[in-house]
C-alpha cells in the first residue's frame, strides 16, 4: 500500500478541526478547492491539447493526403491513408452516425461533471484525453459531410493488420488505459485511495 501511494500520492486528509464541508488542507498549506481547481485546470489543459493536435492533423490530412496514394512511413507496416469512417472504431455501425454523435456528447457531459469533485492529478490527464478527443471526434461528426452530427470523422493512421484511426481515437485509448489502472490501483477521481 505504501507504494501505490507513493506512485500515485495520498488522498487529501481532512485537517483535525474538520474544515466546513469537508475541506481539506494540503501540506503546504494549500486548500482542497484550491488544489480542485488546478486539477481542474490541468483536465482542461490536456483536453485542449489534445483536441489541438487531431484537429490540426486532421486538417492537414485533408489538404495533403486525401484522394492520394497512401504515404510509407514504415513499408507496409505502418503508412498514413486519409479515409472517411462514418461509423465507430473498426467501421462498425455506419448506419449509427448519429448515436456516436449523441454518445460523444453525454461523454463529454459527464467528464464536465465528475471534474467538480476531482483531486487526483491522474485522473485529470486521463480525464483531459478522454475528453479531447471525444472533443475531436465530435467536431468531425458536427462539421464534416454528409451533414450536421452525421459527419464521417477523418482517419489516417494505419498500421498494418489493424483498423486505421486518428490522435482523438488515440488520445481515447490512451486516457481508457489511463482509468483502467488507476481503477486497480484502487485510486478514485476524488484522490482517495483504497482497498476492495
Amino acid at each position: 500500500m505504501a507504494e501505490a501511494e507513493r506512485i500515485i500520492g495520498t488522498p487529501d486528509i481532512p485537517d483535525a478541526e474538520g474544515t466546513e464541508g469537508g475541506e481539506a488542507a494540503d501540506r503546504g498549506g494549500e486548500t482542497a478547492p484550491s488544489r480542485g481547481k488546478r486539477r481542474i485546470m490541468v483536465l482542461f489543459a490536456v483536453a485542449v491539447f489534445a483536441y489541438l493536435i487531431d484537429l490540426i492533423s486532421k486538417m492537414l490530412v485533408v489538404a495533403k493526403l486525401e484522394h492520394h496514394e497512401p504515404v510509407e512511413l514504415i513499408g507496409d507496416w505502418l503508412q498514413l491513408s486519409a479515409i472517411r469512417n462514418a461509423g465507430a472504431a473498426f467501421g462498425i455501425g455506419e448506419a449509427y452516425t448519429i448515436i456516436f454523435t449523441f454518445i460523444a456528447a453525454t461523454v463529454i457531459v459527464v467528464i464536465a461533471r465528475l471534474a467538480r469533485k476531482l483531486y487526483s492529478l491522474p485522473w485529470a490527464i486521463a480525464l483531459g484525453l478522454l475528453l479531447g478527443g471525444a472533443l475531436g471526434n465530435l467536431t468531425d461528426r458536427i462539421f464534416r459531410a454528409p451533414g450536421t452530427f452525421q459527419g464521417a470523422v477523418v482517419d489516417f493512421i494505419a498500421p498494418a493488420h489493424f483498423a486505421v484511426f486518428n490522435l482523438a481515437d488515440s488520445a481515447i485509448v490512451c486516457g481508457g488505459i489511463l482509468i483502467v489502472i488507476l481503477s486497480f490501483k484502487g485510486l478514485d477521481p476524488d484522490g482517495t485511495v483504497h482497498k476492495d
